[in-house]
């Protein structure tokens, strides 16, 4: 979008309140994990959501597409995730939990696209900070409850150095606030 002003790959995530409303609520945003894996229908929804991702190791479950609820979806089992994705103006394709795969990574790539943001918050992380994501020049490591807010215009690819576990985190695309009024929002 013409006139944004400059950006950066990484924003801090204490400048926006939804990463402060995320970290605030890891651990109930957690429990809403654990009940949507439990639930064997829920876990059949994990899914590759772009071409690039078959290979790679990483699968969503889809809470929001396009802005959308999905239909069908047991949205009682996460009220509090649900809620809080729904304060935000949610852009792009997908907004869910994103799984890696131990010993896979997304290749570098650039989403070309600068009216969103992406926050990632870290669910399930390999002990040891072995999954990271480098956006630009800059490589930041995910923590448990802990935001990564980073602009996807940027080349980017991320990494899960596990021998044996998974790395989950709540992706959540979104229309840059930061920068844009509401007006150009909508």
């Amino acid at each position: 979008m013409p006139g944004l002003p400059p950006t950066r790959p990484f924003h801090d995530p204490d400048s926006l309140s939804l990463c402060r409303e995320l970290a605030t609520s890891f651990p109930t945003i957690l429990e809403e994990y654990r009940a949507l894996v439990a639930d064997e229908s829920v876990r059949e929804r994990f899914q590759s959501v772009t071409s690039m991702n078959y290979d790679a190791g990483w699968k969503t479950l889809v809470l929001f597409y396009n802005g959308h609820r999905i239909e069908g979806f047991p949205y009682h089992l996460c009220p509090v995730t649900t809620r809080i994705m729904e304060s935000v103006p949610l852009a792009g394709r997908i907004a869910g939990f994103n799984r890696q795969r131990p010993q896979t990574g997304i290749p570098l790539h650039s989403d070309g696209n600068n009216m969103w943001l992406t926050c990632q918050m870290g669910v399930v992380v390999p002990e040891g900070e072995k999954a990271y994501i480098r956006v630009g020049p800059e490589t930041r490591r995910w923590s448990e409850g802990q935001c990564l807010l980073y602009d996807t215009t940027y080349e980017h690819e991320t990494m899960n150095e596990s021998e044996d576990e998974e790395r989950v985190v709540l992706h959540i695309d979104f229309f840059n606030t930061l920068a844009m009024t509401p007006l150009e929002i909508e």
